[in-house]
């Protein structure tokens, strides 16, 4: 998980700083992308219609939060209270890293004459991207935690999961509310949290379950001793 961490967090401070000084080719490539599937979106508007249902309902961030809390609460029913206050942690802070990168950078969103869908604030990175790849994947991991061994909708429940995350970046895109980078963003500093989340989880378990450990053997030794 380190290395998946630092490696998507690499390239998502690569991506922001191409953003941030407004590297050309980046930005060719954002706005070709982006009228062409404008032009689409404003030829189909029942496919348009489509993509706003799923981004406004099945994958806005409300729905994605509202997730993760039922999520915290079975796993507080469980008295799993670390896990779960480390489940809020992790989304907390990756909610307020996406909200200080859309202050710091303030890219301005894509204008047309004729648009088909309204969004406010910055536009990069993507806040729909970033909170469904926050919340699946905190989800992901916390299943495994549990239930891959023995439930057979893994399969299943995975590939929601990836269709979600690309799903509602392909939304934000057509809808012409983003640019492809900002999208791309979203998606890297989410994982990057996601990962960096887990990796801490781990090495704070393993720290908990060898500390008993060491202090019995010392204690042992102490009355070997006497």
């Amino acid at each position: 998980m380190r290395i998946s961490a630092a490696v998507s967090g690499a390239l998502a401070v690569l991506l922001l700083v191409l953003v941030a000084v407004g590297w050309s080719p980046l930005l060719s490539f954002d706005r070709d992308v982006a009228e062409a599937l404008h032009r689409s979106a404003v030829a189909h508007p029942g496919f348009t219609h489509l993509n706003r249902v799923l981004t406004d309902w099945v994958w806005d961030p409300w729905t994605m939060r509202a997730l993760t809390l039922v999520a915290v609460g079975l796993l507080w029913w469980r008295r799993e209270r670390r896990l779960a206050l480390w489940v809020v942690g992790a989304s907390l802070v990756a909610w307020g890293l996406q909200q200080g990168l859309k202050a710091v950078v303030d890219r301005p969103r894509p204008t047309w004459p004729d648009p088909v869908d309204s969004a406010s604030f910055a536009s990069f990175p993507s806040g729909h991207a970033m909170t469904a790849m926050v919340t699946c994947g905190l989800l992901l991991w916390v299943l495994t935690l549990h239930w891959r061994a023995t439930w057979r909708g893994w399969g299943t429940i995975t590939g929601v999961a990836v269709v979600s995350v690309l799903g509602v970046g392909w939304t934000r895109l057509y809808l012409g509310v983003h640019w492809p980078s900002d999208v791309l963003a979203g998606w890297l500093f989410g994982w990057c949290c996601v990962a960096v989340a887990i990796d801490a989880y781990r090495r704070l378990e393993t720290r908990t379950r060898t500390a008993p450990a060491v202090t019995s053997g010392a204690a042992g030794g102490k009355e070997g001793a006497a």
